[in-house]
């Protein structure tokens, strides 16, 4: 978990993302952003996120971002 919070923290580094609960309905993500986190996951995981997964509900939080990673073959 420590590894995708400083991930989310080197795309956005203004932002708080242990303290947010809804990362997309507090607006701290917005659609670049995810792509961008996206990116960063499938390169440090060495693992392909399928564009089925690329949906909001899926990058709320680091414990959603973490299923994701899980659900494509990453170890958390």
């Amino acid at each position: 978990m420590d590894q995708i919070i400083k991930i989310l923290t080197e795309i956005k580094p203004e932002c708080e993302f242990s303290s947010s609960d809804d990362f997309i309905l507090n607006s701290t993500l917005d659609s670049f952003d995810i792509i961008t986190l996206v990116t960063e996951l499938e390169e440090t995981y060495n693992i392909f996120i399928d564009a089925l997964d690329i949906v909001p509900e899926n990058f709320c939080s680091v414990q959603a971002i973490a299923s994701v990673v899980r659900k494509n073959g990453g170890t958390i």
